[in-house]
């Protein structure tokens, strides 16, 4: 009897763990297809939206403009880092983060309706062919610039490799206009500027980050090295105004500095997309003393640098406080549609301090003097970081429902003035620096509360 009643009990207990199964599967089932319900009836809200503007709006649209439209305003309602690229705009992507281009060699800007040269990039076509900076370029093969904007004209100036354009040209103190044919070749663009600052301190400035940043860093350490030899005190590492770029240039460019340790740790949706990117042994300076050097202008991947160098003590940084975009974007390819620039991460500091939103705050908080005229749009327009921007993400510590969202909004801060002079004599942060490293400066609490005053 025990027996068959022991049977009993299980079949019974059998029964009910699967009839219970089969309700939760029921359920999950029945709210997936309630969502995918309601997700049709959106959709079919937008084909009628679309078919009566295809159908009654004033002008004949066109409907490749109108679907890319609708996908850009999709991902823009997400925050403003994500966006869809058409085909021409995931090229020219690709091409600014390889850092080489076929064309002339021409920083330019656009004044006055013309094309006017801030400088030539040096062993270029532009410069050999004997492009001045100032020079104002008003025709392509002959035909006006007068109506492009500056995007349209660079890509004219672009173009395959050993192909001829000429320019015409306006100089200051040439009566009149001139043409110059420049054969286009392959234009790399350097990342990395860098120079000795006296004979003790090597200066280096990182510009963006391309293919070309890690390997253009070290050439600039190893022409420093030999220059400056015994005499090297240390490095000033100039990030601001470095809007960021490429991940992975971010992490190498922080592994070039560090011998060991997490460098940024970027956590998606679920935990099992966390990812943790370590330095390897290795220091190319060799453990000489760094300073880093921050602003308004300093964003995503700079901010990576600046994080991992001051969790690991590695770098002293200074300046004000960066943008505060804390976030991962990843290129989704999609064929010959293009591609998706998507959010699917946000990044933290080896110590698990998330930026987003809130930037990094330097050691030594150091102000540069603002000319008078750049001083009334300041108190005018305030500055501006990622928490300044519509739609922005919200940084980890927030709670987006309800009083604690409130409690914690002051937290949210980030960016300032993103000013630099461009004459060094007058650059309070570099000269800062330079007097950390050369030791006439201390990291100590007196100091500290200077630099604030200043």
């Amino acid at each position: 009897m025990r027996k068959s009643e022991y049977a009993l009990w299980a079949l019974l207990v059998l029964a009910v763990l699967a009839a219970g199964s089969t309700m939760v599967n029921l359920a999950r089932s029945q709210s997936a297809s309630a969502a995918n319900s309601e997700i049709y009836k959106q959709l079919d809200l937008f084909g009628e939206v679309l078919e009566r503007v295809r159908a009654d709006y004033v002008e004949a649209p066109e409907d490749a403009k109108l679907i890319e439209s609708a996908i850009n305003g999709m991902l823009t309602a997400l925050d403003p880092h994500s966006a869809y690229l058409n085909p021409k705009h995931f090229r020219d992507m690709q091409v600014q983060t390889r850092g080489e281009f076929g064309g002339l060699g021409i920083e330019v800007t656009m004044e006055n309706g013309v094309v006017k040269v801030v400088a030539p990039i040096e062993d270029t076509p532009a410069s050999r062919a004997g492009v001045m900076s100032g020079d104002l370029i008003t025709h392509l093969d002959k035909e006006q610039i007068l109506g492009l904007t500056l995007q349209e004209a660079v890509e004219k100036m672009r173009g395959p490799v050993n192909s001829p354009i000429t320019l015409t040209i306006v100089r200051k103190g040439v009566e009149d206009p001139f043409e110059v044919k420049v054969v286009r070749d392959m234009i790399h663009i350097n990342p990395v500027k860098y120079n000795a600052e006296g004979d003790d301190v090597g200066y280096i400035r990182l510009t963006t980050f391309n293919e070309q940043t890690t390997a253009n860093l070290q050439k600039a350490v190893e022409d420093l090295k030999k220059e400056l030899g015994p005499n090297l005190k240390g490095y000033v590492i100039d990030l601001r105004n470095n809007p960021g770029g490429l991940l992975d240039q971010a992490i190498s460019v922080s592994d070039a500095f560090l011998d060991q340790g997490a460098i940024v740790l970027t956590r998606g949706r679920n935990l099992e997309e966390t990812q943790r990117s370590n330095a390897r042994s290795g220091d190319i300076t060799d453990g000489a003393k760094l300073v880093v050097l921050i602003n308004g202008g300093s964003a995503s991947a700079s901010e990576i640098v600046a994080g991992a160098l001051q969790d690991h003590h590695r770098a002293t940084v200074i300046g004000t406080r960066s943008f505060g975009k804390g976030s991962v974007q990843t290129i989704i390819p999609l064929g010959s549609n293009g591609a998706l620039r998507l959010t699917t991460a946000r990044y933290y500091t080896p110590s698990g301090r998330s930026i987003q939103a809130k930037g990094i705050d330097p050691e030594l908080v150091v102000e540069e003097e603002l000319p008078e005229e750049l001083k009334k749009k300041t108190d005018v327009q305030g500055t501006r970081g990622e928490s300044n921007l519509r739609g922005h993400l919200k940084g980890e510590y927030e709670d987006e429902d309800g009083a604690e969202a409130e409690a914690e909004e002051e937290e949210e801060e980030s960016g300032s003035s993103s000013y630099v002079p461009q004459d060094k004599t007058k650059d309070t942060q570099l000269n800062y620096a330079l007097d950390l490293l050369r030791g006439i400066k201390s990291v100590d609490t007196e100091a500290k509360k200077k630099a604030e005053a200043n």
